[in-house]
């Protein structure tokens, strides 16, 4: 693997890991009161663009970063929508 590869996997796991605190939160304490739901739902589209980027173009640290962000900031968007 090269060197930037590894770059870009650091880089993915940083940004992902960014996100726990605010799920953990949000699925604790089941309020959403001050989470944006435009900023929450365009994200979530910029990421699911971003895992259509790293697939056709095989970008393995694109494509694993994007898809456990996902998972996560799609988690905290349905709590949006549920709890409001």
């Amino acid at each position: 693997m090269e060197a930037m590869t590894y770059v870009g996997l650091v880089a993915g796991i940083l940004t992902t890991i960014s996100f726990l605190p605010q799920a953990i939160q949000t699925w604790q304490t089941k309020s959403t009161k001050d989470i944006s739901l435009a900023m929450f739902l365009s994200f979530c589209l910029g990421v699911i663009l971003w895992i259509i980027y790293g697939f056709y173009t095989n970008n393995i640290p694109v494509l694993a970063a994007n898809s456990a962000t996902f998972l996560l900031a799609f988690s905290i968007l349905v709590c949006k929508l549920k709890y409001g």
